[in-house]
Protein backbone atom coordinates (compact mmCIF):
# COMPACT_ATOMS: atom_id res chain seq x y z
CA UNK A 1 0.00 0.00 0.00
CA UNK A 2 1.34 3.39 -1.00
CA UNK A 3 0.93 4.94 2.44
CA UNK A 4 3.29 2.33 3.92
CA UNK A 5 5.91 2.89 1.22
CA UNK A 6 6.42 6.62 1.73
CA UNK A 7 9.36 8.04 3.71
CA UNK A 8 8.73 9.79 7.01
CA UNK A 9 7.98 12.58 6.90
CA UNK A 10 6.57 12.62 3.38
CA UNK A 11 5.59 15.74 1.46
CA UNK A 12 2.48 16.17 -0.71
CA UNK A 13 1.37 18.82 -3.17
CA UNK A 14 -2.10 19.80 -1.92
CA UNK A 15 -5.01 19.32 -4.31
CA UNK A 16 -6.09 22.75 -5.56
CA UNK A 17 -8.92 23.37 -7.98
CA UNK A 18 -7.71 24.98 -11.18
CA UNK A 19 -4.08 24.51 -10.11
CA UNK A 20 -2.93 20.92 -9.67
CA UNK A 21 -3.97 19.72 -13.11
CA UNK A 22 -1.95 17.37 -15.31
CA UNK A 23 0.07 20.26 -16.72
CA UNK A 24 1.14 21.94 -13.49
CA UNK A 25 1.93 18.61 -11.83
CA UNK A 26 4.50 18.00 -14.56
CA UNK A 27 6.00 21.45 -13.97
CA UNK A 28 6.37 20.73 -10.26
CA UNK A 29 7.85 17.30 -11.05
CA UNK A 30 10.45 19.03 -13.20
CA UNK A 31 11.32 21.49 -10.43
CA UNK A 32 11.45 18.83 -7.73
CA UNK A 33 8.54 16.50 -7.15
CA UNK A 34 6.89 15.83 -3.80
CA UNK A 35 6.66 12.30 -2.47
CA UNK A 36 3.02 12.16 -3.51
CA UNK A 37 0.71 14.03 -5.88
CA UNK A 38 -3.05 14.53 -5.56
CA UNK A 39 -5.35 15.35 -8.49
CA UNK A 40 -7.76 18.24 -8.62
CA UNK A 41 -11.22 17.53 -7.22
CA UNK A 42 -13.47 15.24 -9.27
CA UNK A 43 -17.21 15.24 -8.62
CA UNK A 44 -18.44 11.67 -8.21
CA UNK A 45 -21.88 12.61 -9.54
CA UNK A 46 -20.29 13.97 -12.70
CA UNK A 47 -18.49 10.68 -13.16
CA UNK A 48 -21.71 8.76 -12.55
CA UNK A 49 -23.61 10.68 -15.23
CA UNK A 50 -23.34 9.91 -18.92
CA UNK A 51 -23.10 13.62 -19.70
CA UNK A 52 -20.37 14.42 -17.17
CA UNK A 53 -18.19 11.32 -17.35
CA UNK A 54 -16.00 12.49 -20.23
CA UNK A 55 -15.13 15.67 -18.35
CA UNK A 56 -14.47 13.72 -15.16
CA UNK A 57 -12.11 11.38 -16.98
CA UNK A 58 -10.23 14.37 -18.42
CA UNK A 59 -9.68 15.65 -14.89
CA UNK A 60 -8.45 12.20 -13.86
CA UNK A 61 -5.90 11.91 -16.67
CA UNK A 62 -2.41 11.32 -15.32
CA UNK A 63 1.09 11.64 -16.75
CA UNK A 64 3.98 9.19 -16.25
CA UNK A 65 5.72 11.69 -13.95
CA UNK A 66 2.67 11.82 -11.66
CA UNK A 67 3.10 8.39 -10.10
CA UNK A 68 2.50 7.82 -7.27
CA UNK A 69 -0.69 9.86 -7.33
CA UNK A 70 -3.94 9.91 -5.36
CA UNK A 71 -7.32 10.66 -6.97
CA UNK A 72 -9.32 13.12 -4.91
CA UNK A 73 -13.09 12.89 -5.24
CA UNK A 74 -16.00 14.78 -3.73
CA UNK A 75 -19.80 14.79 -3.68
CA UNK A 76 -22.63 13.72 -1.39
CA UNK A 77 -24.17 10.66 -3.07
CA UNK A 78 -22.91 7.41 -1.47
CA UNK A 79 -23.81 5.32 -4.53
CA UNK A 80 -21.85 7.66 -6.78
CA UNK A 81 -18.84 7.42 -4.45
CA UNK A 82 -19.01 3.65 -4.85
CA UNK A 83 -19.25 3.81 -8.64
CA UNK A 84 -16.39 6.27 -9.00
CA UNK A 85 -14.14 4.45 -6.51
CA UNK A 86 -14.63 1.16 -8.35
CA UNK A 87 -13.51 2.74 -11.62
CA UNK A 88 -10.42 4.50 -10.26
CA UNK A 89 -8.60 1.26 -9.57
CA UNK A 90 -8.01 0.70 -13.28
CA UNK A 91 -6.84 4.25 -14.05
CA UNK A 92 -3.36 4.04 -12.53
CA UNK A 93 -3.97 5.64 -9.13
CA UNK A 94 -2.27 4.55 -5.92
CA UNK A 95 -5.18 5.56 -3.70
CA UNK A 96 -8.39 7.53 -3.34
CA UNK A 97 -8.91 10.58 -1.15
CA UNK A 98 -12.33 11.92 -0.14
CA UNK A 99 -12.60 15.69 -0.03
CA UNK A 100 -14.50 16.63 3.13
CA UNK A 101 -12.83 20.02 3.48
CA UNK A 102 -13.23 22.22 0.39
CA UNK A 103 -14.64 25.60 1.55
CA UNK A 104 -15.87 26.72 -1.88
CA UNK A 105 -19.42 28.04 -1.49
CA UNK A 106 -20.64 26.39 -4.68
CA UNK A 107 -19.30 23.02 -3.58
CA UNK A 108 -20.75 23.48 -0.09
CA UNK A 109 -24.13 24.52 -1.49
CA UNK A 110 -24.49 21.06 -3.01
CA UNK A 111 -23.63 19.39 0.30
CA UNK A 112 -20.10 18.40 -0.67
CA UNK A 113 -16.65 19.37 0.52
CA UNK A 114 -16.59 20.98 3.97
CA UNK A 115 -20.40 20.78 4.12
CA UNK A 116 -19.88 17.10 4.97
CA UNK A 117 -18.81 18.29 8.43
CA UNK A 118 -22.45 19.20 9.02
CA UNK A 119 -23.69 15.77 7.89
CA UNK A 120 -21.31 13.30 9.58
CA UNK A 121 -23.57 10.27 9.08
CA UNK A 122 -23.65 10.93 5.34
CA UNK A 123 -19.87 11.43 5.31
CA UNK A 124 -19.39 8.05 6.95
CA UNK A 125 -21.75 6.39 4.46
CA UNK A 126 -19.84 7.92 1.54
CA UNK A 127 -16.54 6.73 2.97
CA UNK A 128 -17.81 3.21 3.58
CA UNK A 129 -19.22 2.97 0.07
CA UNK A 130 -15.98 4.13 -1.50
CA UNK A 131 -13.93 1.71 0.61
CA UNK A 132 -16.24 -1.22 -0.08
CA UNK A 133 -15.94 -1.00 -3.85
CA UNK A 134 -12.19 -0.62 -4.28
CA UNK A 135 -8.98 -2.37 -3.31
CA UNK A 136 -7.17 0.98 -3.25
CA UNK A 137 -6.48 2.60 0.13
CA UNK A 138 -9.04 5.30 0.94
CA UNK A 139 -8.01 8.45 2.78
CA UNK A 140 -9.75 11.69 3.82
CA UNK A 141 -8.86 15.39 3.68
CA UNK A 142 -10.84 17.73 5.91
CA UNK A 143 -10.83 20.79 8.17
CA UNK A 144 -11.11 21.24 11.93
CA UNK A 145 -14.81 22.03 11.74
CA UNK A 146 -17.42 24.15 10.05
CA UNK A 147 -17.51 27.29 12.19
CA UNK A 148 -15.90 26.48 15.55
CA UNK A 149 -12.42 25.15 16.16
CA UNK A 150 -13.75 23.02 19.04
CA UNK A 151 -15.68 20.89 16.54
CA UNK A 152 -12.48 19.02 15.70
CA UNK A 153 -12.79 16.64 18.64
CA UNK A 154 -16.09 15.11 17.60
CA UNK A 155 -15.59 15.45 13.83
CA UNK A 156 -12.10 13.96 13.64
CA UNK A 157 -13.09 11.22 16.07
CA UNK A 158 -15.95 10.21 13.77
CA UNK A 159 -13.59 10.02 10.80
CA UNK A 160 -10.84 8.18 12.67
CA UNK A 161 -13.34 5.57 13.84
CA UNK A 162 -13.66 4.61 10.16
CA UNK A 163 -9.90 3.90 10.08
CA UNK A 164 -8.97 5.73 6.87
CA UNK A 165 -5.57 4.91 5.39
CA UNK A 166 -4.58 8.53 5.94
CA UNK A 167 -6.19 11.67 7.35
CA UNK A 168 -5.14 15.14 6.21
CA UNK A 169 -6.21 17.92 8.55
CA UNK A 170 -6.21 21.50 7.32
CA UNK A 171 -5.78 23.33 10.61
CA UNK A 172 -8.60 25.83 10.07
CA UNK A 173 -12.39 25.73 10.03
CA UNK A 174 -14.44 26.28 6.90
CA UNK A 175 -15.55 29.67 8.24
CA UNK A 176 -11.95 30.73 8.81
CA UNK A 177 -11.00 29.91 5.21
CA UNK A 178 -7.35 31.05 5.08
CA UNK A 179 -7.94 34.35 6.87
CA UNK A 180 -6.34 33.29 10.16
CA UNK A 181 -3.16 31.46 11.05
CA UNK A 182 -3.32 27.66 11.04
CA UNK A 183 -3.99 26.28 14.52
CA UNK A 184 -0.69 24.54 15.13
CA UNK A 185 -1.43 24.59 18.84
CA UNK A 186 -3.95 21.78 18.24
CA UNK A 187 -1.42 19.39 16.71
CA UNK A 188 -0.66 17.57 20.00
CA UNK A 189 -4.38 16.97 20.62
CA UNK A 190 -4.93 15.74 17.07
CA UNK A 191 -1.96 13.36 17.36
CA UNK A 192 -3.44 12.07 20.63
CA UNK A 193 -6.82 11.46 18.98
CA UNK A 194 -5.20 9.58 16.11
CA UNK A 195 -3.10 7.45 18.46
CA UNK A 196 -6.09 6.55 20.64
CA UNK A 197 -8.61 5.78 17.90
CA UNK A 198 -6.72 4.70 14.77
CA UNK A 199 -2.95 4.52 15.27
CA UNK A 200 -2.52 2.88 11.85
CA UNK A 201 -3.93 5.98 10.08
CA UNK A 202 -1.23 8.21 8.61
CA UNK A 203 -1.62 11.77 9.92
CA UNK A 204 -0.94 14.64 7.53
CA UNK A 205 -0.92 18.31 8.46
CA UNK A 206 -1.92 21.09 6.05
CA UNK A 207 -2.02 24.86 6.49
CA UNK A 208 0.60 27.63 6.22
CA UNK A 209 3.43 25.21 5.36
CA UNK A 210 5.31 26.95 2.57
CA UNK A 211 8.29 24.68 1.87
CA UNK A 212 10.29 21.62 2.79
CA UNK A 213 12.29 23.45 5.46
CA UNK A 214 9.15 24.52 7.32
CA UNK A 215 7.75 20.99 7.10
CA UNK A 216 10.94 19.52 8.57
CA UNK A 217 10.91 22.10 11.36
CA UNK A 218 7.37 21.05 12.27
CA UNK A 219 8.36 17.40 12.10
CA UNK A 220 11.24 18.01 14.50
CA UNK A 221 8.72 19.48 16.95
CA UNK A 222 6.03 16.85 16.31
CA UNK A 223 7.75 13.62 15.16
CA UNK A 224 4.52 11.60 15.33
CA UNK A 225 3.17 13.41 12.28
CA UNK A 226 3.61 11.26 9.19
CA UNK A 227 3.43 13.84 6.43
CA UNK A 228 2.89 17.44 5.43
CA UNK A 229 0.91 19.00 2.61
CA UNK A 230 2.04 22.17 0.85
CA UNK A 231 -0.54 24.22 -1.03
CA UNK A 232 -0.16 27.93 -1.63
CA UNK A 233 3.57 27.71 -0.96
CA UNK A 234 4.05 26.35 -4.47
CA UNK A 235 2.95 29.73 -5.83
CA UNK A 236 5.83 31.38 -4.01
CA UNK A 237 8.33 28.77 -5.09
CA UNK A 238 7.68 25.81 -7.45
CA UNK A 239 10.90 24.32 -6.01
CA UNK A 240 9.31 24.26 -2.53
CA UNK A 241 9.74 20.49 -2.17
CA UNK A 242 13.51 20.89 -2.43
CA UNK A 243 16.12 23.09 -0.77
CA UNK A 244 17.01 24.62 -4.12
CA UNK A 245 16.90 28.37 -4.65
CA UNK A 246 15.62 28.89 -8.19
CA UNK A 247 17.30 31.29 -10.57
CA UNK A 248 15.45 33.53 -13.01
CA UNK A 249 16.53 31.30 -15.90
CA UNK A 250 15.24 28.19 -14.18
CA UNK A 251 11.87 29.79 -13.52
CA UNK A 252 11.65 30.92 -17.13
CA UNK A 253 12.45 27.36 -18.21
CA UNK A 254 9.51 26.14 -16.13
CA UNK A 255 7.28 28.77 -17.72
CA UNK A 256 8.20 27.60 -21.21
CA UNK A 257 7.53 24.01 -20.15
CA UNK A 258 4.09 25.04 -18.89
CA UNK A 259 3.34 26.75 -22.20
CA UNK A 260 4.47 23.65 -24.11
CA UNK A 261 2.25 21.43 -21.97
CA UNK A 262 -0.73 23.72 -22.47
CA UNK A 263 -0.30 23.48 -26.23
CA UNK A 264 0.00 19.70 -26.01
CA UNK A 265 -3.12 19.13 -23.92
CA UNK A 266 -5.23 21.83 -25.54
CA UNK A 267 -4.96 19.82 -28.77
CA UNK A 268 -6.62 16.88 -27.02
CA UNK A 269 -9.18 18.71 -24.87
CA UNK A 270 -10.78 22.12 -24.80
CA UNK A 271 -8.76 24.14 -22.28
CA UNK A 272 -9.36 27.85 -21.83
CA UNK A 273 -6.28 30.05 -22.03
CA UNK A 274 -7.41 32.49 -19.32
CA UNK A 275 -6.71 30.22 -16.30
CA UNK A 276 -3.14 29.80 -17.52
CA UNK A 277 -2.51 33.46 -16.72
CA UNK A 278 -2.88 32.75 -13.00
CA UNK A 279 0.37 30.81 -13.14
CA UNK A 280 2.48 33.61 -14.61
CA UNK A 281 3.08 35.15 -11.18
CA UNK A 282 4.84 31.94 -10.16
CA UNK A 283 7.53 32.31 -12.81
CA UNK A 284 7.72 36.07 -13.37
CA UNK A 285 8.70 37.70 -10.09
CA UNK A 286 11.57 39.08 -8.04
CA UNK A 287 13.66 40.44 -10.87
CA UNK A 288 13.88 43.90 -12.47
CA UNK A 289 10.99 44.46 -14.87
CA UNK A 290 9.00 41.45 -13.63
CA UNK A 291 5.84 43.39 -12.83
CA UNK A 292 5.82 45.09 -16.23
CA UNK A 293 6.36 41.76 -17.99
CA UNK A 294 3.52 40.15 -16.03
CA UNK A 295 1.23 43.03 -16.95
CA UNK A 296 1.95 42.48 -20.63
CA UNK A 297 1.40 38.73 -20.32
CA UNK A 298 -1.95 39.33 -18.63
CA UNK A 299 -3.07 41.24 -21.72
CA UNK A 300 -2.44 38.28 -24.01
CA UNK A 301 -5.16 36.00 -25.34
CA UNK A 302 -3.18 32.96 -26.47
CA UNK A 303 0.05 31.06 -25.94
CA UNK A 304 1.26 32.44 -29.27
CA UNK A 305 0.84 36.00 -28.00
CA UNK A 306 2.56 35.11 -24.72
CA UNK A 307 5.52 33.70 -26.60
CA UNK A 308 5.76 36.88 -28.64
CA UNK A 309 5.90 38.97 -25.45
CA UNK A 310 8.55 36.72 -23.92
CA UNK A 311 10.62 36.74 -27.12
CA UNK A 312 11.12 40.50 -26.78
CA UNK A 313 12.85 40.39 -23.41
Amino acid sequence: MIWQELPKPFLILAPMEGVTDIMFRQVVAKAGRPDLFFTEFTNVSSYASEKGRANALERLEIAPTDAPIIAQIWGKNPEHFAECAAALEDLGFSGIDLNFGCPDKNVNKTGGGAAMIKTPELAVECFRNAKKFTNLPVSIKTRLGWSKVEEYRDWLSILLNEHPAALTVHLRTKKEMSKVAAHYELIPEIIKLRNEISPETKLIINGDIKNRKEALNLYEKYPEIDGFMIGRGVFQNPYCFTDHEATKDELMELLYLHLDLYEKYSKKHYISYEPLKHFYKIYINNFPGASELRAKLMETHSVEEAREVLAKI
